[in-house]
Formats: C-alpha cells, structure tokens, sequence
C-alpha cells in the first residue's frame, strides 16, 4: 500500500511537472487560432510549426480545447460517485464540539464521524484512503469554542485550511418550535459571490463534499460569501399553499468561514506546496478581496 500510493503520488507530481509545456502549446494554438479568426498572418516564430498545430486544432473538442492542469484534476471525476467524509476532531474535545460535529453529521450526507482518541492525522488518512473516502474534515476548538474547520481532498489534495466564527449550534437555541426538522435528503446549494479563480477553487472544495440532491428535495444549503467572509446556513421550506406560497425556516447549525490556506497535498504533508496563503498585509487592504 505505502509503494502504491508513492507510485501515485509520483504520477501527480510528474503530471504537475508537465503543465509548462502545455501551457506553452496552448499558447500557440491559441496564437493561431486569434489570427485565423481575424483574417491576420500566422505570427512568424509559429510559421514552421503552423501545420502541425493546426491539425491538432482540428481534432480537438469541446473538452481537449481547454487548457487542463493538475489542479482540474483533483475534482475531474467527483461528479461521478457520491462523496464518501470522514468527520473527526481535535483531540480531547469538549461536548460542545462533539455537539457541533455530531451536528456536521447530518449536515453533510454520507458521512461518518469517528472519536479521535490518540489518532494520528498520518494513520487517518492511509486509513482513509485504503476505504475509499473521498475527503476529510476536522474540526479544532480554542477553550471550548470552534474556531477552525479542515477540508482534505483525497487521495492527494488540495487541503483548506478556514477559520470558524460566529458558531450557532442547534443546541445553543432553547426554543426548539422555531427550528425546523433536520431532514437528511440530499441538499440542493447555493454559492454565492465567488467570483475571483480563487473563490472558484474555494466554491468546488465546498461543493463537492455534497451529492447530486433530487429535484424535488426540499434542503437547501447556502455558502454565501462578503468580504471574504463565507456565511453558512441551511434551511428547509414548505409549500402550504401552493407553489406560490413558500415558507422558509432555518434548521442550524450556522456560522461564518474564513479562508487562510489552500495546500496542494494532504493535511498529514507538512511539505507541501502551498497554492494561497493570506497574509498580514491582506488584512489592511479593504477593497481588496480574495475569494
């Protein structure tokens, strides 16, 4: 198992290692195709090359047209089988984030919450990846209160490391009428205001830890984000009366998420390459948002 998984993490490495010259003949097909299209002379560094790019145009599709790199990869084949999420926490936790996770439970369908005990993160994920889960999400708490939340792409990434903030368990409200039943059919999402080619990264680590809901399912689960800042919330809605008649109501848990790390490895690689990573100055900068 340890020599497979380093065989395959060679293959991504090398995959990854062969983006440049990709990128270098994407450039040039692309060259030609602008001058083409613009009745323009095909450039002068590209004329001795032009034919055998251009039949490579011609057989390209839809899909082969398209610059792919590594990064694609990782969530290539995701919609293909449900997401399999293994749940855990810090170690020693209170009963308010054993509370909070046995919440995230249900939150995210097809997953499965294991105690930590005295569990290394290295011998969970071989232990993930030898049963086939498809991502990891760990739960921290300072003094009580959750304050950071984990997302592990397997088999080899990315890793997102948020902030948690703002944290409002089911348990914490005492009203119980004003909640809604948590129902466990599949949600139907919304993602709001990603905009930027981080925010899109950011939106499918989020989205593929959910399957493909029913049409006619009545969850929904919004990640909204302002200002960097990445609101959840989940709700149910009824139709009393009609199709025109909606009634939404709130079923919890909700808080905000904050984004500041994405790593191209897994959570147990303390060398891997990091692809964002906030920095101080980035606090001070008030237009400036990332995601």
């Amino acid at each position: 198992m340890i020599r497979r998984n380093t065989r395959l993490r060679r293959e991504y490495l090398y995959r990854k290692s062969l983006e440049g010259k990709e990128r270098a003949l994407y450039e040039k097909k692309r060259k030609i195709k602008q001058a083409l299209e613009e009745g323009k002379p095909i450039p002068t560094e590209l004329r001795n090359e032009e034919g055998a790019l251009r039949a490579e145009i011609d057989l390209e599709d839809d899909k082969t047209a398209e610059l792919r790199t590594h990064i694609d990869d990782e969530y290539a084949n995701a919609s293909e089988k449900d997401p399999k999420i293994l749940l855990t926490t810090s170690r020693d936790p209170s009963s308010r984030l054993t509370q909070f996770v046995k919440e995230l439970k249900i939150v995210f369908p097809n997953a499965q919450r294991i105690n930590r005990g005295g569990q290394v993160v290295s011998d969970i994920v071989e232990a993930c990846r030898a049963h086939d889960f498809t991502d990891i999400v760990m739960v921290h708490e300072h003094r009580g209160e959750p304050d950071g939340l984990i997302v592990c792409h397997l088999p080899f990434g990315p890793t997102a490391y948020f902030g948690l903030l703002n944290v409002v368990t089911r348990h914490d409200i005492k009203d119980k009428k004003a909640l809604g039943t948590m129902s466990e059919a599949y949600p139907h999402l919304i993602l709001h205001n990603f905009n930027t080619k981080l925010g899109q990264r950011t939106a499918n680590m989020l989205k593929y830890l959910f399957p493909v809901p029913k049409p006619d399912s009545k969850r929904i689960i919004t990640f909204a984000n302002q200002s960097d800042f990445i609101s959840f919330r989940h709700h149910v809605y009824e139709k009393p009366a009609g199709p025109k008649s909606v009634e939404l109501k709130e079923v919890g848990p909700r808080f905000e998420l904050r984004l500041y790390q994405v790593k191209l490895g897994t959570v147990d690689q303390a060398e891997a390459q990091n692809e964002w990573v906030i920095r101080p100055y980035m606090n001070s900068a008030r237009k400036r948002t990332a995601l």
